[in-house]
């Protein structure tokens, strides 16, 4: 444990945690990770966590808004995570530590900011991680049917709302997941790449039976509700580009974050947005739209309906099942590794952030997300999930921006291992872009971030600002001179 210091600068609610003092966190006796994961792994992490349910399942939820236009959607949501992707990468260079936007946000904006967008970053990976669990469901048990003519009950297949009570194939892979991380993160992290080459084969597999299908009639009308549409179904189909931030989580395991971090975050985002488009033209031009909307496995059923046939709907299947367990994967390692960062710092629990001596991971904090997140995934229905993960991750998308710019004037020398082009103009039209996205976002939706934004605020001043290091003087600031912001 770190020994009290005299505090030094800042200690109000808008105090900036120095850079230097991040890095030196990671290097504490008992709460240091290892650096263990190289540019392939790495990159491997970032395609793991994009592509999923986004393009195996959430494609029939957002089709029924755009028709044939969800083309147009995928190109809009991945232009808009592309300047985010840029500051990312850059914040990710200069800042090598677990946390992501939330260690971001405490060096530019300030421990409130940072709370609150650590806070965020919990409600979107948890619920992220429980979304994508609920598909895998839906896939295991078509697969199953298919195969073995074998099925479970819906009572135990399906969340409330849905004709079950319980999504019981959820929360067995949750957990399974939660059980590898806990292993150790080299081993998770080859797991996850063997994983990610054999969905980039399906997919591939995919489109090239799918062009044997394809009608161009089947992209008339293109727009059948107008750009409208098209936005608002990016604005869901947005969940689909959700997951190279993740990258960001793994600074601290990275074996040279200034030079693979950028490439990573960048290179999966690439290839995803390509491949992404690739599939969903094939898609809308194999099967017409309105046979897609409100499919819980689109992708299959352009192979069984549109191309007629049904084994290849079972390899689409089978594919759809390893890309969703390595979303969960991935997703849920990048969950561990904020929270990781927010209890260390004191802001939650300090003893929570223990890393295993045998395995080198938090052990502690797998474990008790691995729970959490599967009584979600067991009893909360897709399709309400998708829109509060995507509020969550516009609104850290848009923190990092504005935090590119902030560090650029605070910290003009800080070495940078990557730089975003034209600062501040890019930062600008990534935030812009994400408000833009949020903007089609349903009240009920925004109701409920709100809601979660208040439970943190009280968790804050209830617990973090009495606990936090940076407040206590156990961080010292050597640069920080300006008077007290409280």
């Amino acid at each position: 444990m770190a020994t009290a210091a005299k505090p030094e600068g800042r200690k109000g609610l808008f105090a900036t945690k120095d850079t230097d003092a991040l890095v030196r966190d990671t290097e504490e006796k008992g709460q240091s990770l290892q650096r263990v994961v190289g540019l392939l792994d790495l990159t491997a992490l970032g395609l793991g966590a994009i592509i999923g349910t986004g393009i195996f399942v959430v494609i029939g939820e957002a089709i029924g808004d755009s028709g044939p236009a969800i083309i147009l959607s995928f190109v809009l949501a991945g232009v808009t995570c592309a300047f985010s992707a840029l500051a990312f990468a850059e914040l990710s260079s200069s800042i090598p530590v677990s946390g992501s936007a939330y260690t971001y946000s405490y060096a530019t904006l300030g421990e409130l900011a940072a709370w609150i967008i650590g806070w965020d970053l919990i409600l979107e990976y948890a619920v992220s991680v429980a979304a994508v669990a609920v598909g895998w469901g839906q896939y295991f048990n078509d697969l199953a049917d298919s195969l073995f003519g074998f099925k479970l009950p819906d009572s135990i297949a399906n969340p409330p709302g849905e004709g079950g009570s319980f999504n019981l194939p959820a929360v067995f892979i949750v957990l399974l997941v939660t059980a590898v991380l806990c292993v150790g993160i080299r081993e998770s992290a080859r797991f996850n790449t063997i994983m990610v080459f054999i969905k980039l084969a399906v997919l591939a597999f995919f489109v090239a039976v799918g062009v044997t299908a394809f009608h161009s009639g089947n992209l008339h009308p293109f727009a059948p509700k107008g750009l409208n549409g098209a936005v608002t179904a990016a604005s869901v189909i947005f969940f689909a580009y959700i997951g190279f931030d993740a990258i960001s989580t793994s600074g601290e395991e990275t074996k040279r974050p200034a030079r693979d971090l950028p490439i990573a975050i960048i290179g999966s985002l690439a290839i995803a947005t390509t491949l992404y488009i690739v599939v969903s033209v094939v898609a809308v031009g194999a099967l017409p739209f309105d046979k897609l909307k409100g499919s819980p496995a689109p992708l299959a059923a352009v192979m069984k309906d549109g191309a007629g046939l049904d084994w290849a709907a079972n390899i689409i299947s089978f594919g759809a099942l390893v890309a969703i367990t390595s979303v969960v994967l991935t997703i849920l390692y990048g969950q561990t590794r904020i929270m990781f960062a927010m209890c260390r710092d004191g802001l939650m629990p300090r003893s929570f952030a223990n890393v295993n001596e045998r395995t080198h991971t938090p052990v502690r904090i797998t474990a008790t997300f691995g729970f959490l997140i599967a009584a979600v995934a067991a009893f909360v229905p897709l399709k309400e999930i998708v829109k509060l993960v995507n509020i969550g991750t516009l609104f850290a998308f848009i923190v990092v921006n504005i935090g590119v710019i902030i560090l650029r004037r605070t910290k003009p020398d800080l070495e940078r291992g990557f730089r975003v082009p034209f600062v501040p103009v890019f930062p600008i039209i990534g935030t812009i872009l994400c408000l833009y996205l949020m903007k089609y976002l349903s009240a009920a939706t925004w109701l409920r971030f709100a809601g979660w934004l208040v439970v943190g605020l009280v968790i804050y001043f209830t617990y973090g600002i009495r606990h936090s290091r940076l407040r206590r003087g156990e961080v010292v600031n050597p640069e920080a001179e300006l008077p007290d912001a409280h």
